[in-house]
């Protein structure tokens, strides 16, 4: 299907396509102490220097023995061994070589003696002075964490492009890294286009709104960890967009408007698009979103959102989103979507990739199920509010009956 085979409007794919054909990463590296860098994409892979752990430890709190010495051993055939010495978290035992017939007293995570080969949890033996009592035959390596049993001496740990979580944070502190190599934050510039935008705070006259998409913009972004450039409100005046948008571009990486690029006669933004850099594409086959413009500035990337604030978070996530993610030098990650029962049904036309608001849950006989918010108009932001995934209905697809399967997006972090 060609670009222009929708009624003059681009599938969503084609222009997912060539965003990112287009774009690459415009960050920097930089160098960061780990406390600073959750957020930030690795400039470089991560390979582990070290085992870890770096020795044999105990995985609990008790006896560390010689499985043979305690083959025999039952309820009706309790053996006992004769404690030599102890082994805690930051002491090791340092005694003679510790022969058969013998153990240790030895704490979770303390070193386990290389002539021992598993560890008896403590409730599990009796206890009187330096003599031990079992009465159950362990098996060898129970309970005992071997060297580089989590990570090898040459192994690699993390990806360049990946941005680092809560979760890998602790696991580069494990391998003792201090700082990591990072690419800078993207920085973006956000403005709102519109006579009938105020601020909040302000009073409303007839026909003027609250200026609401430059606050969901922002709030999305903040989630991204990109550094963002306000511009504020900016008239429907072909000089004032020209100017801020000239100031945004020697600013920033990616500039993005809200409202200006539909055909409406005070529409500027594609205009000035036109004069001072170049549009790679202009409305789209999808439902809500279609006039979303995409282009490029002298010195950074253009993505122009629509007014309605449903169907500027809608692409902005869809689309300015993954685009983003490649400017900054992220890994590219699919979005994860599901099959689920429609428990509505879904008006839908077919010619757009239509993306409703829905609130999936999993019923009773454990099978994703879906509803929808009601009222999909492009307007009504309270279709987001009240949701926690997109309905993603296929280009081609008309109304949905109750019952029938369709795709469903649960919202990720940046939205949830």
């Amino acid at each position: 299907m060609g670009c222009c085979d929708v009624n003059g409007l681009m599938p969503l794919s084609i222009a997912l396509e060539k965003m990112q054909s287009s774009l690459s990463n415009v960050c920097n590296a930089i160098t960061l102490p780990l406390s600073e860098a959750l957020g930030f994409t690795l400039s470089e892979n991560i390979v582990s220097t070290l085992n870890v752990p770096a020795f044999n430890n105990s995985a609990m709190d008790g006896y560390a023995v010689k499985a043979k010495d305690l083959i025999a051993c039952s309820d009706s055939n309790p053996i006992t061994l004769n404690m030599v010495g102890k082994s805690f978290a930051g002491a090791p035992y340092h005694g003679d070589e510790i022969g058969s017939g013998c153990c240790i007293r030895i704490m979770t995570g303390a070193v386990v003696p290389n002539s021992l080969d598993c560890v008896v949890m403590q409730e599990r033996v009796d206890a009187e002075g330096d003599l031990i009592t079992f009465k159950h035959a362990p098996q060898a390596y129970n309970n005992v964490r071997f060297a580089g049993e989590d990570l090898k001496v040459g192994q690699q740990v993390l990806l360049q492009g990946h941005k680092l979580t809560p979760r890998d944070i602790p696991l580069l502190a494990s391998l003792g890294i201090a700082s990591v190599n990072v690419y800078r934050k993207l920085k973006v510039a956000v403005l709102s286009s519109g006579d009938e935008l105020r601020n909040l705070g302000e009073s409303l006259s007839v026909g003027e709104i609250y200026d609401t998409n430059r606050y969901s913009i922002i709030a999305l972004l903040s989630r991204l960890n990109v550094e963002v450039i306000d511009f504020g409100i900016i008239r429907d005046d072909y000089l004032l967009i020209k100017e801020a948008m000239n100031k945004a571009d020697q600013q920033a990486d990616v500039v993005i408007t809200s409202g200006g690029v539909s055909v409406g006669e005070a529409d500027f933004i594609k205009e000035v698009l036109n004069e001072i850099g170049e549009i790679g594409f202009w409305k789209l086959a999808i439902k809500p979103g279609k006039p979303f413009a995409f282009g490029k500035l002298q010195n950074s990337v253009f993505f122009g959102l629509p007014g309605n604030p449903v169907s500027a978070i809608v692409t902005l996530y869809q689309l300015a989103v993954p685009a983003m993610a490649k400017m900054s030098g992220e890994l590219a990650k699919p979005a994860l979507r599901f099959n689920a029962i429609s428990k509505d049904k879904l008006s839908k036309s077919p010619g757009r990739t239509d993306f409703q608001r829905g609130i999936y849950s999993v019923n009773e006989q454990g099978e994703l199920v879906v509803s929808t918010t009601g009222n999909q108009g492009s307007g009504v932001f309270s279709s987001m509010s009240l949701s926690n995934c997109f309905i993603v209905l296929e280009e081609e697809r008309g109304h949905i009956n109750a019952g029938e399967t369709v795709m469903i997006e649960p919202f990720s972090p940046l939205m949830d």
